[in-house]
């Protein structure tokens, strides 16, 4: 299983945001940001954060993708 944060990426575009501006509004650091980019692993943490700057649910932001086979 995999993560995949293509739900944060179109919800930043929805949003009219960039990701520096996710970046100051969350609190969180752009490295944070570049893990994600490469669907990579943060803490539950740093997913909070963003939950609560984007007023938004966990499921908004990520989802779980099955390994391919």
């Amino acid at each position: 299983m995999a993560v995949s944060y293509k739900k944060l990426w179109k919800l930043l575009i929805d949003k009219d945001m960039k990701k520096k501006d996710l970046c100051a509004k969350a609190g969180i650091s752009p490295a944070s940001v570049t893990k994600m980019g490469r669907n990579g692993h943060v803490t539950t943490e740093i997913l909070l954060k963003i939950c609560i700057a984007l007023n938004c649910q966990i499921g908004d932001i990520l989802e779980i993708v099955p390994d391919k086979e």
